[in-house]
């Protein structure tokens, strides 16, 4: 197993890495190791653990900085606040999910550079709906990483609202590892100002009779970028999966950018797998329709938003995860407006 230090930085050719660059997600110069503030956790219990590094250059940087914290589940409904300060920030948390569970993470502070890698697996006969919501200062960069396993008969949803920090890259990956896995995502971004906001995930369907869906809607307004690569593979002996997987983009500027880049890697015979993409401004009509009903130009726009995000959240099953993201986004808009 590598160390930091000694895997080579990925170039611009690496699919991963093509649109936000190693080196502009490095807290410092790339060769370095900075000393870093643990992130602050708090709302559930916690205990100390040891996961194993990673050949992955974001997973290895995190791990190389970062204390790490264990969370077990069991049948609980949880919201977990998670806080970044100081210059650099990082953390590495475990969890692991037994029985049917809920939990909403609220990521907020002001670090210059906040890192969270998440190692995760649900049990067979499981469940677990996660949300992230992504607080953090304007000013801030942020780093995210993510490995999931997923047991047999078990299901995860995982569903992030982000529009907090000022740079920002996520890499999310599941493992439907067995009959019966099942896996929902739901990703809403809100770009403003130069917001530079980059999300990538992989789905791997390891078994037959596996079932994944993948939705992200991107709201760009200003000069603010957004990206969205997924690929979905489903590899051999596999028949009877079911993938899926849909990029949406509101253009709310001239300036904004959106790119999606949706991707299938499919080596069985008998399977449903589908991907797509689309990008539009936002409607004139709709536009003049609520503004002629009394409301300024920016509460039109961000009502607009408003739904268009949350249509993001439409197939996650849990009721609380949804009400935590209407709440969280609809405080996000407001603050906008006033």
């Amino acid at each position: 197993m590598s160390t930091y230090l000694e895997i080579p930085i990925p170039p611009s050719s690496d699919h991963l890495w093509r649109y936000t660059p190693w080196k502009r997600v490095h807290p410092s110069a790339v060769n370095t190791i900075p000393d870093a503030q643990p992130l602050t956790i708090s709302g559930g219990d916690l205990f100390k653990a040891v996961i194993t590094d990673s050949d992955e250059i974001a997973r290895s940087f995190i791990h190389s900085i970062a204390q790490c914290q264990e969370l077990v589940l069991a049948d609980e409904d949880l919201v977990i606040d998670v806080k970044s300060s100081g210059h650099v920030a990082a953390g590495e948390l475990k969890i692991v999910a037994k029985g049917h569970n809920t939990l909403v993470i609220n990521l907020m502070g002001e670090a210059s550079w906040a890192g969270l890698r998440i190692v995760g697996e649900v049990l067979p006969a499981s469940s677990l709906s996660i949300a992230l919501i992504n607080e953090l200062s304007s000013e801030s960069r942020l780093l995210r990483v993510e490995d999931w396993v997923v047991g047999k008969d078990a299901s995860l949803e995982f569903s992030t609202l982000s529009a907090g920090g000022s740079y920002c890259k996520t890499d999310i990956r599941v493992n439907l590892t067995a009959k019966g896995s099942e896996c929902r995502g739901s990703v809403a971004i809100h770009g403003t100002g130069k917001r530079h906001d980059d999300h990538h995930f992989e789905i791997s369907h390891a078994a037959g009779y596996t079932t994944s869906g993948l939705v992200m809607h991107a709201a760009c307004d200003d000069k603010s970028r957004s990206i969205g690569t997924g690929l979905l593979k489903i590899e051999t002996n596999c028949d009877g999966s079911n993938a899926g997987q849909i990029f949406r983009n509101l253009l709310l500027s001239e300036k904004s950018r959106a790119e999606s880049i949706p991707e299938l890697e499919v080596l069985s015979d008998d399977v449903k797998a589908a991907h797509g993409a689309a990008s539009a401004p936002v409607s004139a009509e709709q536009l003049h329709y609520l503004m002629s009903r009394g409301l300024t130009k920016s509460a039109a726009e961000a009502l607009i938003v408003e739904g268009f995000l949350m249509d993001a959240f439409k197939d996650i099953r849990n009721k609380k995860v949804v009400a935590a993201m209407r709440n969280a986004l609809l405080l996000h808009l407001d603050c906008l407006v006033i």
